[in-house]
């Protein structure tokens, strides 16, 4: 008798015997487990227990014993303020709402008890405050009610099980993000003590046994939560408290990802919107972004060419005063920025012959394999520094090196070849010597090669052409255009190389100066940096790897472009910090790209053979999170010349195709 007002026992209730209220069912269902823990989660803010039974404090208990039922239950609303102001769900407010009479009768009132809090902001909605009050005070019942429940826990992932009925009743809901909830791809919470941990699920598969879906998660990061609201705000990468198996699992709204893609104050740039939201904008942290090196990848079509175009000029509308060199393979990034930077090919780039170093010497002079070879490496270095030293500018430097960017004179290479071959005895063969001379004086006469190999060349102009290229100053066009598509393919990856030498080279020798940095972007990469299986032995491989190791350190950024990753140079991808993926057809090319990417955009990754044209996927250094983009549109000024052409359109318009024929032939046989 005595032991009914004590609080350790929960076996008797009054109120709720006079009530009649059953005690809640105890089924094992997902279904039951999320009802269940909502209750939960409703009773903590109440101020009972977890479990839901009567474990009441004892000061509560006293006055049960007494029995002074008829007084107590107008104490029992007071409690529940704090609930209404985390907005419950619309069904269980709506009881709240019906015994309040109009606002008129409450003035006529004035021994009735003031409106809560909750009633006193939902009163006024046809007010102006109506904006606000559907942003900050009314999310989405589905918002607020979980989908589903942890099941296990891993260092980067985890496994949930999803209720059916619960993705059903996301899926009509009119935020995009909560109507993705749930899916591959799509973004879920889970609170953690005080804080909301975001997760991205990977992938799905049904549960006969229960009815529900298993999907595996990876982690994101994690935001706190704010008390009154329950809102998600100061996200930031990683996870410092993991939750543990039974925790519920809520949908991501789009005001949750407006706070995880809400600038942090860094430099960032806007390049399109964050999939599957409708406003908010996707922006790459420029400093992250470049200090780290970047990829973008994409098969053949799937608007990759107008993507880094896009990017570029984001970039260079940011800082009108940078320093971004592009090497163009195909010349199709000349029309997008005539008007911000400057073209250069094999008409005005004039690049002199004697800035090329030993090596790439030996790449452009040297026609033999094998041992032969060798020999004629020893006597061109031989040649080549003699024909250096006899310029006015070594003279007063002292001590040089074959390496040393010196002007010489091409008829002093030749005559010292001559002079070497004139000096051998009968027993020496001089076959090297005159593969040597007939080669340069092959490059000499063509006239494909006159930007390069032009006797006009000869000066000293080391500083204009660095100056040129590296656009120092800028003058309010940040980037050059290198069009090699008219440069011969036997020394195209010479040129190249030493672009991106110089890039290298000028940093290294400038680390006293004021730092500026460079970018370097090098479209169609996989051409250049190959794999072991497709290297040529070019020095251009060397030096752009070099550059993806060592580049960061000097200040030198390096973005490479390519529709085949899996041909790039094991290592190179893995050095940038920041992948922009396209659509990937190729099985290779998406395993490449998988193992690049890091770990927590493994559920991003599957969605790379599904994604639109225009679509990527961004992750690493350059984005808070993994997130899947679609681009902006690019004004057609703006715009490379890379678009398909359409056939049934030009097969119908007949007539000039002779003059065509005409001049594409005097062009073909001018060679430039």
């Amino acid at each position: 008798m005595n032991d009914m007002g004590n609080g350790n026992f929960g076996s008797y209730d009054p109120q709720r015997q006079m009530e009649g209220e059953q005690p809640p069912s105890r089924g094992n269902s997902l279904r039951d487990r999320i009802r269940r823990s909502a209750e939960n989660e409703e009773a903590e803010r109440k101020g009972q227990s977890r479990s839901g039974y009567v474990h009441q404090p004892q000061a509560e208990a006293q006055p049960e014993a007494v029995q002074p039922a008829p007084a107590q239950p107008e104490p029992q609303p007071a409690p529940q303020q704090p609930v209404e102001e985390q907005v419950q769900p619309k069904a269980e407010a709506a009881p709240a709402a019906a015994p309040a009479p109009a606002p008129a009768a409450a003035q006529a009132n004035p021994g009735a008890a003031p409106p809560r809090p909750s009633q006193a902001a939902a009163e006024p909605a046809p007010q102006p405050a109506a904006k606000d009050e559907a942003e900050d005070l009314q999310p989405s019942e589905n918002a607020t009610q979980p989908i589903g429940v942890v099941l296990e826990i891993a260092g980067s992932g985890s496994m949930i099980a999803i209720d059916l009925q619960r993705l059903s009743e996301c899926g009509d809901d009119e935020d995009p993000a909560i109507a993705m909830a749930g899916q591959v791809g799509s973004q879920i919470k889970i609170r953690v003590g005080n804080s909301w941990l975001l997760a991205s699920v990977r992938n799905q598969r049904q549960d006969r046994k229960a009815g529900s879906i298993l999907a595996n998660i990876d982690f994101l990061g994690e935001g706190i939560e704010e008390k009154l609201t329950g809102k998600l705000h100061g996200f930031r990468r990683g996870v410092t408290r993991y939750p543990i198996p039974g925790s519920m699992v809520y949908p991501a709204s789009t005001a949750d990802l407006k706070q995880v893609y809400a600038s942090d104050g860094r430099s960032a740039v806007t390049i399109g919107k964050v999939y599957p939201t409708k406003d908010i904008r996707a922006g790459l942290y420029v400093d992250a972004m470049l200090g780290k090196h970047f990829a973008l990848l994409g098969s053949t079509g799937t608007g990759k060419s107008t993507s880094a175009a896009l990017i570029l000029h984001r970039i260079c509308e940011a800082a009108p005063e940078g320093h971004i060199v592009m090497i163009d393979p195909h010349g199709e990034y000349s029309a997008a920025f005539r008007q911000t930077g400057v073209i250069l090919d094999v008409s005005n780039l004039q690049m002199p012959y004697w800035i090329m170093n030993f090596e790439e010497h030996c790449e452009v002079l040297l026609t033999s394999n094998g041992n032969e070879r060798q020999v004629d490496s020893d006597i061109l270095a031989k040649c080549l520094l003699k024909a250096r030293s006899k310029s006015k500018l070594a003279e007063s430097m002292g001590k040089i090196t074959v390496d040393s960017p010196i002007p010489y004179l091409l008829s002093d290479l030749s005559n010292e070849i001559q002079d070497q071959m004139g000096k051998l005895d009968k027993a020496t063969n001089s076959a090297p010597y005159m593969r040597i001379k007939n080669k340069l004086d092959e490059l000499k006469a063509d006239p494909r090669y006159q930007f390069m190999f032009s006797g006009m060349l000869v000066a000293d102009t080391m500083s204009d052409f660095i100056a040129k290229i590296f656009r120092m100053p800028s003058n309010g066009k940040p980037i050059s255009i290198i069009d090699v598509s008219g440069v011969p393919s036997d020394v195209t990856s010479t040129v190249v190389a030493v672009l991106s030498r110089l890039v290298f080279d000028f940093a290294i020798w400038g680390r006293e100066e004021k730092c500026t940095p460079i970018l370097l972007v090098c479209e169609e990469a996989h051409r250049y940096v190959p794999n072991e299986k497709n290297a040529d032995g070019n020095s251009v491989g060397t030096i752009l790897s070099r550059i993806a190791k060592e580049g960061r350190k000097y200040g030198i950024s390096l973005g490479l472009i390519t529709q085949r990753p899996s041909d790039l140079a094991e290592g190179v991808l893995s050095q940038c910090g920041t992948i922009i993926s396209m659509r990937l057809n190729n099985d290779r090319d998406q395993d490449f790209v998988r193992a690049a990417m890091p770990e927590g955009a493994r559920g991003f990754l599957d969605a790379i053979p599904a994604l639109r044209n225009r679509e990527c996927i961004i992750c690493g250094e350059g984005v808070a999170i993994p997130i899947r983009v679609s681009f902006d549109n690019l004004e057609e000024v703006k715009r490379p010349a890379s678009e398909d052409p359409s056939f049934v359109e030009m097969w119908n318009q007949p007539g000039g195709e002779e003059d065509i024929v005409l001049r594409t032939v005097q062009r073909w046989r001018s060679q430039g």
